[in-house]
């Protein structure tokens, strides 16, 4: 039982809230059993270390099989402990340390999508992380982050995803302009979601959503530059149809992912 908080090695995975420490180590925080759970599963060789109370890994048995299954040793750590380690106010229960694992651009493109999401100066985490999760949902073969976003391995943002970070590709510190590159080599179209453009309702009625599609989305605040829509093939806007003064950027793109998601699956 670890249960010293001021233990260097408590102190070490603590760090790792921070950008710093994780640049650093290239390492990150996982807390949470349903993160926990999706690591084990899909890429077990990625968790470095795993912590939990013991009345958490009573409580999630599947958890432990799991780890045992793939040669992960579970920690025991008490209450206190794991609140010193923890990024959140209530954690619960379990927290891995984990290797980064971004992936290249050249080798999402080279996997021949037929649907991405493009981040651009995404800065709220919990948008970040949602809207992987959403891609991940959709369908989606990969999501891009460019190097104005927010950092991909934030706890904020590993926790929006609920463990979809394990189920696609993502890449990071992206260029955008080399990304339209591939876009174009690829064959693909690079649509940006924006105020600016045309109703999406108009455009799902043209068959225009069923083809191999790259939608770029844009600062929560202040949306996409003129210079970033030149780069688009197509700027298309969700439809306001209430008294909203505008829409959550995590939900426009679940929507846009969606609505190319449903023209694929319905152009197979």
């Amino acid at each position: 039982m670890l249960d010293n908080p001021r233990s260097p090695r408590v102190r070490a995975v603590a760090k790792l809230a921070k950008k710093g420490a994780r640049s650093e180590t290239g390492l990150f925080l996982l807390e949470g059993p349903q993160a926990v759970a999706e690591a084990l599963m899909f890429s077990p060789q990625l968790v470095v270390e795993l912590y939990a109370t013991p009345t958490a890994l009573e409580r999630y048995t599947d958890i432990a099989e799991t780890a045992v299954d793939a040669g992960v040793d579970v920690e025991f750590v008490s209450e206190h402990v794991l609140e010193v380690m923890s990024d959140t106010v209530t954690p619960q229960g379990f927290i891995a340390v984990c290797h980064q694992f971004p992936t290249a651009v050249k080798d999402i493109f080279a996997a021949k999508p037929r649907l991405i999401a493009v981040l651009e100066e995404v800065r709220d985490p919990g948008n970040a992380g949602t809207i992987i999760r959403a891609a991940d949902a959709a369908g989606a073969d990969a999501v891009i982050l460019t190097g104005r976003s927010v950092d991909l391995y934030n706890p904020k943002v590993v926790r929006s995803t609920t463990g979809s970070l394990f189920h696609l590709p993502v890449a990071v510190d992206a260029n955008l302009d080399d990304v339209k590159r591939r876009v174009t080599e690829a064959g693909m179209q690079l649509l940006a979601a924006d105020i600016k453009g045309d109703d999406l309702l108009e455009v799902r009625s043209t068959g225009l959503l069923a083809a191999p599609t790259v939608w770029l989305f844009g600062n929560e605040a202040r949306g996409l530059t003129d210079e970033n829509l030149t780069l688009a093939d197509r700027v298309i806007s969700v439809p306001i149809y209430g008294r909203a003064e505008s829409m959550n950027l995590a939900t426009a793109a679940s929507v846009c992912l969606y609505e190319s998601a449903f023209a694929q699956h319905s152009a197979l």
